[in-house]
């Protein structure tokens, strides 16, 4: 089976794995643009493309799919399925139709819920006891293809979107396999997707970060765990920044905001409950638990986070 393969970041990589040790002929790769990181912002390729040159594969990074002359490429590879596991950009409909049998995309989420570019931050800042991969059919619009097969998986209490995320991406490569087995010997069944269960899951913004500690202990906790690794929860302690990375719900009642220690440990009241933060990072500084924070930062009399909003 020939197989053009598009995808970008590190989520895509078991896929195009999997399918490079299950013998498939990845014809080319498609991913997006290199792009600048770091202080120096030097330019550093997609971890897809890392993969696809050390075997080989043909790499091409269009900044848009939509001109003519890219449709025509991609129709010259003669492809009998398009796999997207992450790619980053829509696919028009000339290139939907190229491959013999469709384009089918990895997606991390239980479709029809958490359509969009974060189903799986989602997933964990709304507090989801269960988690998934869907595997659909690709048409015109945003993850509204008929769905193929599904995989769950249960989501941790203090699990993180970037600790699901590791997860998600391996459960979506073994579902790949499946897939295009079953896609090949003409066994797969499509379901359409109820449109009224649909909900989006866009792009996290750093607008979200801003903790407003009016809300229940339990969404903050959601909350700093679904914007782990990034862009990180955040909030000002004594007019002092304070990333917040890890959390725990405790059993506690006070002025919303208000600091205060248990057990050596650091708290804050919350709307309902407290939380005590296990983990967190001053400006400029290294990640620690609020026990080591605490030795450093001595709680004065009165000692507040400032309150933020959310949209």
């Amino acid at each position: 089976m020939r197989v053009i393969f598009m995808g970008t970041p590190d989520f895509a990589v078991p896929s195009l794995e999997k399918l490079l040790a299950s013998g498939y002929e990845i014809c080319a790769v498609y991913t997006q643009p290199d792009k600048p990181k770091g202080r120096g912002h030097k330019l550093q390729a997609p971890p897809v493309k890392e993969l696809a040159l050390q075997h080989g594969i043909p790499v091409f990074q269009p900044p848009t799919l939509r001109k003519e002359e890219i449709q025509e490429e991609i129709r010259g590879w003669c492809a009998d399925v398009i796999v997207v596991v992450a790619y980053g950009k829509l696919l028009p409909k000339a290139v939907l139709d190229a491959p013999k049998l469709g384009c089918i995309n990895v997606h991390g989420s239980l479709l029809p819920k958490y359509r969009g570019a974060a189903p799986i931050q989602w997933t964990v800042i709304h507090g989801d006891k269960t988690a998934g991969v869907t595997i659909m059919f690709m048409v015109e619009g945003l993850d509204t293809g008929d769905m193929l097969l599904k995989a769950e998986t249960p989501v941790g209490p203090e699990e993180t979107a970037g600790e699901l995320f590791d997860r998600l991406k391996d459960l979506g490569a073994d579902l790949l396999l499946t897939t295009l087995e079953q896609l090949e010997t003409g066994t797969l069944s499509a379901i359409p997707q109820n449109e009224a269960e649909a909900t989006l899951a866009p792009m996290l913004s750093k607008e979200l970060s801003v903790i407003d500690w009016t809300r229940p202990a339990q969404e903050l906790h959601d909350l700093i765990r679904g914007l782990n690794p990034w862009p990180s929860a955040y909030s000002f302690l004594d007019g002092k920044k304070l990333k917040l990375h890890a959390s725990r719900v405790i059993s506690e009642t006070g002025a919303p905001g208000k600091a205060f220690v248990k057990n050596g440990k650091l708290c804050v009241y919350c709307g309902n409950d407290a939380l005590e933060l296990v983990e967190i990072q001053t400006e400029n500084g290294k990640r620690m638990d609020g026990k080591s924070y605490l030795l450093g930062h001595p709680l004065q009399e009165g000692s507040c986070f400032e309150n933020g909003s959310h949209a």
